[in-house]
């Protein structure tokens, strides 16, 4: 069986780094798999990517251009969106052609069109869409928040001010049109992004499945954490707090609720916030030290891989007050490594951390309960019980066998209505 897996990057965003390591995972169990991007950032030999064109930065360009101009040339959510107006013509590729399952990923910004998703869909081979997000039932959107018009017909976005024509209404209908009496089975990252996809008008008539994100276990495992802090220049008498973001800034990532939470504890808990430090991972890490009450050790963008095992492994929790997620790789990395997680109780992270067991989960926006798991996160008399619950759910869950099963029975099932 040969496996084409498409994506618009190779290795920046969650859904890249995901359908990366599905890829491992796949080949690792015996399927010949291959990855199809626009933007290739290594020289793996089984990752394809477009001939380079000046073209490419124009398509993403005009995208923006057309988002923009939809919403009364306001920048605001300019990325929240994707029309997916221009794209790439890959059918004509010899790995396409050569491909018994073309399994889709996050392909926007100008990486596919609708027109170039007709065309592979109607290809007559055999396809999978994993959904990272919203967007492949919704009109534009990446994640709807409370509206709920996809379950019928979307239009008039609330994240769009609109202009002469209801773009939000003519990419759904066009959707609607693309995945009439296409054979598509919908794979979601976690049970509750599934939930909501069988709820959408797009998705009816077509399987949707829930199999969760893969992670190499035997990468991501424990090791000493004292060795780690060491390696990575961090102090070995805090109890330490992870929070990772690509942006920090990005308000879905709730940062300012961690900033509340840890000015509770500060309040409430004189005796345990001055053993607090906040190591704080991501893009402008370094310009939110002064919001916090605590320490902060900011460290930029890291893309080795050995190192984000070390950052893991030598803090003590890592914390993700996201306020829309579907399958944080964060939070499965951190379990894998034995890292307990706190959580709000939003999109597929109480599906990861169960709570009091190998973590805490939130009251959603809460801030105080926030708080409150991460002392009691801490302080926990049997801490170790904490990490190795959260090692064994992530053995048990994401390793790369689990995943990789799951995976090939839906490629052996595809096209023949049997899921």
């Amino acid at each position: 069986m040969k496996v084409l897996l498409i994506n618009t990057s190779e290795r920046t965003g969650g859904a890249a780094i995901a359908c990366n390591r599905l890829m491992d995972a796949l080949k690792n169990n015996g399927v010949r798999a291959r990855m199809l991007v626009r933007d290739k950032q290594t020289d793996r030999l089984l990752v394809v990517a477009l001939r380079p064109s000046v073209m490419l930065p124009i398509k993403f360009v005009y995208e923006r251009l057309t988002i923009f101009f939809h919403n009364r040339f306001s920048r605001k959510n300019l990325f929240q969106v994707d029309v997916a107006n221009v794209g790439t013509d890959i059918t004509r590729l010899n790995e396409f052609k050569q491909a018994d399952v073309i399994h889709l990923h996050w392909v926007n910004q100008g990486f596919l069109s609708l027109d170039n998703l007709d065309k592979i869909i109607h290809s007559g081979k055999k396809i999978v869409v994993t959904m990272h997000d919203q967007w492949y039932f919704t009109g534009v959107c990446h994640y709807s928040g409370e509206c709920n018009k996809f379950q019928t017909s979307c239009e008039k976005c609330d994240l769009l001010k609109g202009t002469l024509y209801d773009i939000t209404k003519r990419v759904f209908e066009k959707k609607k049109r693309i995945y009439k009496d296409a054979d598509i089975t919908f794979v979601s990252c976690s049970k509750w992004l599934g939930n909501i996809a069988r709820t959408s008008l797009l998705a009816h008539g077509h399987k949707v499945v829930s199999i969760p994100n893969a992670i190499d276990t035997d990468l991501f495992r424990p090791c000493n954490k004292a060795e780690a802090r060491q390696r990575q220049g961090l102090p070995k008498d805090k109890k330490l707090i992870l929070f990772g973001s690509q942006k920090i800034t990005d308000e879905r990532k709730g940062f300012k609720f961690l900033v509340e939470a840890c000015e509770i504890i500060s309040d409430n808990h004189p005796e345990l916030s001055s053993q607090i430090g906040v190591v704080v991972l991501g893009g402008q890490s370094d310009v939110v030290q002064s919001q916090l009450p605590f320490p902060v050790f900011p460290i930029s963008y890291v893309s080795n891989q050995q190192q984000i095992v070390d950052l893991y492994n030598a803090v003590d929790i890592y914390v993700t007050p996201s306020l829309q997620d579907n399958l944080p790789n964060t939070i499965v990395e951190a379990m894998s490594c034995g890292v307990p997680c706190v959580g709000f109780n939003v999109g597929g992270i109480p599906e990861m951390i169960d709570h009091r067991q190998n973590g805490y989960v939130a009251e959603y926006r809460d801030a105080s309960d926030f708080a409150e798991g991460i002392v009691w996160t801490l302080n926990k008399d049997e801490y170790p019980k904490l990490s190795e619950s959260s090692r064994a759910k992530a053995v048990a869950t994401y390793s790369q066998e689990v995943v990789a099963k799951q995976y090939i029975e839906v490629y052996d099932n595809s096209g023949d209505g049997n899921i």
